[in-house]
């Protein structure tokens, strides 16, 4: 069975606007309001750890701070280098009421 735990409400993540970023099973993740639809990928750029939730957002594209690694937030993808060719683990999400919570469990 999943578990799920609350990380914000609604009101605190607003559609194409800053991440929140909370630690879940040793692991930092970041929560994003992508036109309303709420996604949660590891705070980590697969290149050189770098946190993502420090990076640009275009859309639903995340740009690592440090080198320019771009991925898709809504499925982890790494999209353009120097990452290579590996995703960023992503959460399943949900939303109870007006809170957010992310599964406690990877998806990817």
């Amino acid at each position: 069975m999943t578990e799920f735990v609350t990380v914000a409400t609604i009101d605190e993540l607003a559609p194409g606007g800053e991440p929140i970023v909370v630690e879940i099973g040793r692991r930092w993740v970041a929560i994003y309001n992508v036109s309303g639809e709420y996604h949660a990928i590891e705070d980590v750029c697969t290149h050189d750890g770098g946190p993502l939730a420090e990076g640009s957002i275009n859309g639903e594209v995340v740009e690592c701070p440090r080198h320019g690694a771009c991925f898709n937030i809504k499925t982890g993808a790494m999209l353009s280098g120097p990452a290579g060719t590996v995703d960023v683990p992503t959460y399943a999400v949900r939303v109870e009421g007006n809170q957010v919570q992310v599964s406690t469990k990877r998806q990817s």
